[in-house]
């Protein structure tokens, strides 16, 4: 656990690429499902359209164990936070914080930074979650996964 009890995890990439590209592919939330092996799908609802604060967009959300469907299930978000080429933060279902903090270093490429911050689960779902089914590697490992692709993506 870390501090004010919330699970947090990070992962770190640098890409070939300025940071304000880092933060336009970051911010393309319609391309999440194209990058993300969990988030499959996502679109700016309730008229936004744009990383504004206070925008909202749903993602339709998918766990697998090899071939299993474990569990699907729809969140929507809000962006918290939006300074192009430098953060991007949304908090999904009043429950989980996203960020995505970018920096430039050397010949024009970009430190990537995606964070999640969340409550531990209560009880016996919270135990599932949390001790049986890892979440919080699960969630580093798709993290790790998810600028992976960003980067071979802006890289070409």
């Amino acid at each position: 656990m870390s501090k004010n009890d919330r699970i947090e995890r990070a992962a770190t990439a640098t890409i070939k690429a300025s940071p304000g590209e880092v933060f336009a592919a970051v911010t393309d939330i319609t391309r999440i499902g194209d990058r993300s092996p969990e988030c499959v799908a996502c679109r700016w609802v309730d008229g936004s359209d744009g990383p504004e604060v206070g925008a909202r967009f749903s993602g339709d959300n998918v766990v697998r164990f090899g071939p299993i469907t474990a569990k699907r299930w729809t969140t929507t978000s809000v962006v918290t936070a939006s300074e192009p080429g430098r953060v991007f933060e949304f908090i999904a279902e009043e429950f989980t914080t996203w960020r995505y903090e970018m920096e430039p270093v050397g010949d024009g490429a970009t430190r990537v930074t995606e964070s999640v911050s969340y409550p531990p689960g209560k009880g016996f779902q919270g135990f599932l979650y949390e001790r049986v089914l890892n979440r919080p590697d699960t969630i580093q490992v798709g993290m790790e996964r998810t600028l992976e692709a960003i980067k071979t993506e802006l890289e070409g």
